[in-house]
């Protein structure tokens, strides 16, 4: 269960707009997940340098990190094709659905906070207002230091474990969403390890201080973390007119820049139907499953 769990984070990260980070909160492993990479620590590293390695493997519970590791892997290898053939081929379906996902997501999760006041109010409205700000932000172009590659690992992981903000998203700002999809693609061995080491460390740092944002302020953190789903509804609006193509390694113009536009406006600007009916249902189905995987998850919870 945990490895298919790991499936569903790698198919929503390899996706411009919506977060592996949704997807560990709906399913109900978030906070094991942010305190088992925080385990990685001096004191566990010792124990493994000590030849301690049952110990080790306990102190990190390495058992769910690798169950969950070689899900998002397998996902990413085996998915990633599909995601990206259905994002042409069907874009204002595949979007519709994310829609309805991350609408019952944020309803899922402002339901963790146990008691409401101005302060958790208005911290919710400002992660919303940022991550709206993050999807309205102009693509920067690519910048190939071996410094600037690792750095764009270290911020791409934090948002990758953040409900509602896109690490892939925030790949694409940085201009380097691209370069990095072709390092993978070519097994560029340098730039790879450089990204990856950026990653490795900013995800154990930065999940000591939201285990710590969760210890002491949690009612808060969950207010902001709902925020930052609402407000990433806007990238993964349905309908969208493109302002601004690129040309991708392999001659093909994709999508840079677009705006968001109302079904009828998209079907004149696009010259393509607006598949309303189907968007409907489809951003249904994803309201719905939010609330299904709750109540499979919540059973099991409790017979445990």
């Amino acid at each position: 269960m945990i490895t298919l769990r790991g499936m569903a984070m790698g198919a929503a990260d390899v996706i411009p707009g919506v977060s592996g980070g949704t997807i560990a909160f709906i399913t109900g492993i978030y906070e094991e997940l942010i305190n088992s990479i925080k385990s990685i620590n001096p004191a566990s590293l010792k124990l493994l340098l000590r030849g301690k390695i049952s110990e080790f493997w306990t102190a990190i519970n390495g058992n769910f990190l690798i169950s969950l590791v070689a899900g998002i892997f397998i996902s990413i290898l085996s998915l990633a094709k599909l995601m990206e053939y259905l994002l042409e081929s069907y874009p204002v379906l595949v979007w519709s659905f994310f829609f309805g996902l991350i609408v019952a997501s944020a309803i899922y999760v402002v339901r963790y906070v146990k008691k409401w006041n101005a302060g958790i109010v208005l911290i919710t409205v400002a992660g919303a207002v940022i991550a709206y700000v993050i999807t309205i932000l102009t693509p920067a172009e690519a910048n190939t230091t071996y410094g600037f590659i690792f750095l764009s690992g270290a911020i791409a992981i934090c948002a990758m474990i953040l409900p509602g903000i896109s690490g892939s998203f925030i790949l694409v700002l940085l201009g380097m969403y691209r370069f990095i999809l072709q390092a993978v693609s070519d097994f560029n061995i340098p730039v790879i390890l450089v990204f990856l080491l950026g990653a490795g460390i900013s995800i154990i740092l930065f999940s000591n201080f939201l285990s710590w944002l969760f210890r002491k302020y949690h009612d808060l953190t969950i207010g902001l973390l709902a925020g930052f789903m609402v407000g990433s509804l806007n990238k993964v609006w349905p309908w969208k007119h493109v302002v601004e193509t690129f040309t991708d390694r392999h001659g093909l113009v994709r999508p840079l820049i677009e705006e968001n536009v109302l079904p009828g406006t998209y079907e004149v600007v696009s010259n393509k139907p607006s598949l309303l009916a189907g968007a409907l249902v489809l951003a249904l189905t994803g309201f719905v499953l939010i609330f299904v995987i709750e109540g499979f998850t919540g059973n099991k919870k409790e017979k445990a």
